[in-house]
């Protein structure tokens, strides 16, 4: 399929969209080295309790959306990083390095570098995934506490669901969708407005949407990770993330977990409930009125939840 870009949906809000500085004065930023190249990195706040880690989603989203987070560092350290080939990162033109494994590795690397021995890792969207693999790997020495949003262990389970939503568009939008999909004609206006009433609808509900969710959809939409691991859009998966499945393994992940879903999320609930029922102990919040990117949509209730449920 031919690749259809966020552009449409963004076109006309980055013209009102000031530039943002996503560091304040106090915060640290800086780079590291990772497998295949550099990524940028920046720590807000302190405190005396576990540093909380932060994996974002897209593949290619960049830490932009997950700023609202930034309201928890003032009990603890937060620590944002972008994902090699988005944002601040470098993006190295070399496809074969855009891997689940690499980055994998890659967390392990950012830990390493900035002394982070104890954390509670949160991962949202595509970082839930990564959070999934990593501890599922084993990588989970000094991991407290697992915190997951808009979560799936399985990309085909995820893909149904999405169909399913699709199919519950309105006014037969999403046979409509399909139609042109069948027909070649997914470069045209209409197609890429059906895309965008989608994510309307399923990732993004907030009107007008905030600075730092509009960022990060345009720095997906640039993003080679998030072509080459992901595909065209958010329901079209066809990259190297399209057969992840970890579905039967999630009894290997042992830190209380706590999982986050908004009401219209675009990862059907089904998708958060499988990641329940699998890891022993854990808490599922659902988010009424919210989508996918609940953070940006309710950032106060959000982040308040987050709070009450940190160790």
């Amino acid at each position: 399929m031919i690749r259809q870009t966020r552009r449409g949906i963004i076109a006309g809000l980055a013209a009102t969209v000031p530039a943002l500085s996503s560091a304040s004065a106090t915060d640290l930023t800086g780079m590291v080295k990772v497998p295949g190249g550099r990524v940028w990195w920046m720590k807000a706040g302190g405190g005396s309790k576990t540093p909380l880690l932060t994996l974002h989603g897209g593949p290619g989203a960049a830490h932009n959306y997950l700023l609202p987070l930034r309201a928890l560092s003032d009990e603890r350290p937060v620590i944002f990083y972008d994902q090699l080939g988005c944002g601040k990162a470098e993006s190295p033109s070399d496809e074969n390095i855009y891997t689940v494994q690499r980055s994998v590795d890659e967390v392990d690397a950012v830990r390493q570098a900035l002394g982070l021995k104890e954390i509670i890792l949160y991962g949202h969207s595509w970082g839930s995934m990564l959070a999934i693999e990593y501890m599922c790997q084993g990588r989970g020495i000094g991991v407290k506490q697992l915190m997951l949003g808009g979560a799936l262990a399985s990309v085909p389970q995820a893909m149904a669901g999405q169909q399913r939503l699709i199919g519950q568009m309105p006014n037969g939008k999403g046979a409509r969708l399909h139609a042109l999909e069948r027909a070649g004609k997914t470069r045209s206006k209409e197609y890429k407005d059906l895309v965008q009433l989608f994510y309307d609808l399923y990732v993004c509900r907030a009107k007008p949407m905030p600075p730092d969710a509009a960022a990060s959809l345009e720095i997906c939409d640039k993003s080679i990770a998030y072509r080459v691991m992901n595909g065209p859009n958010e329901f079209t998966i066809t990259g190297t993330i399209k057969d992840w499945d970890r579905r039967m393994d999630l009894g290997r992940i042992h830190a209380p977990t706590y999982i986050t879903t908004g009401e219209f999320d675009e990862v059907t609930l089904d998708c958060h409930q499988t990641i329940q029922r699998g890891v022993i102990g854990s808490r599922l919040q659902i988010f009424p009125g919210c989508s996918h990117m609940t953070m940006n949509e309710q950032p106060a209730a959000y982040t308040a939840a987050l709070r009450a449920n940190l160790i």
